[in-house]
């Protein structure tokens, strides 16, 4: 170890690893050698032999018929375990296939972690145009439907701690960045029980969303529809979000969970 790793309290080698396996699940097509390098910033000769000992662990596979690298197996094995923690997302399941049949959307759970939103499942829309976050996508709680279902929750100190350490991000032309706008909006899903994230992180993706607490009354996890503008139109956000808003509570329920009192 040199006096870098040793200061950083890192190994580069893994660290190095660690972000070839980010940008191979980033991209579902699968990448080439030279894109790899050009994305982590490393040598071709550097992720080859890194890729080669991640293939040897079945945590990354190649293809050879198109010289494209995949996430492996053992990456997967690794990566569920993740989710089987959650002892909540098998119970969520009926739940969310019940809300995409019923509103044709996608419907999804995902819990908060480092002041983001996971996605952790989904039940893919049927139809043909549909929009979809991957599973695995992140995005900034206050930028998304299952995010500010969950912020407003949380105690007002602790939402203006997460704001000063955060800030508020514009990814698109309709995120909020005032302070005022979003206390506003959180008094809102306060009182009508479930978010609306109006292309706030995706142009084009509109996500209605309700939080599921547990037994000592705390957030757990968050569960909403999203669907492209198009559909989720202005007419039907209110009856998706009373949709949400029961299909929380029902989960809820389920887990042996409550609501806070207000």
């Amino acid at each position: 170890m040199d006096d870098i790793e040793k200061r950083s309290g890192t190994v580069q080698a893994v660290d190095r690893a660690m972000a070839i396996l980010e940008v191979l699940g980033d991209d579902e097509e699968g990448c080439r050698l030279t894109d790899i390098a050009r994305r982590t910033g490393l040598s071709v000769s550097t992720v080859h032999r890194l890729l080669t000992t991640l293939e040897q662990r079945r945590f990354v596979q190649f293809d050879r018929t198109d010289g494209m690298w995949h996430v492996g197996r053992g990456a997967f094995a690794v990566g569920s375990a993740f989710t089987r923690q959650r002892n909540f997302v098998a119970p969520a399941l009926p739940i969310l296939r019940r809300l995409r049949n019923q509103t044709r959307e996608t419907a999804n759970l995902g819990v908060v972690d480092d002041g983001e939103v996971v996605v952790l499942t989904q039940v893919e829309s049927r139809e043909i145009m549909r929009a979809i976050t991957r599973v695995g996508g992140r995005a900034p709680m206050v930028n998304s439907g299952m995010g500010k279902a969950i912020l407003a929750s949380y105690a007002d100190a602790d939402i203006d701690a997460l704001i000063n350490r955060q800030g508020l991000r514009k990814a698109t032309g309709k995120s909020i960045t005032s302070t005022a706008i979003l206390r506003d909006e959180i008094a809102a899903i306060r009182e009508k029980g479930f978010a609306f994230d109006d292309e706030e992180f995706v142009t084009g993706l509109r996500c209605v969303a309700s939080v599921v607490y547990g037994a000592q009354a705390e957030p757990l996890c968050a569960i909403s529809i999203s669907g492209l503008s198009v559909r989720v139109t202005d007419d039907r956000v209110e009856a998706l979000g009373k949709l949400i808003a029961e299909a929380a509570r029902e989960l809820t329920m389920s887990l042996g969970g409550r609501a806070p009192e207000r």
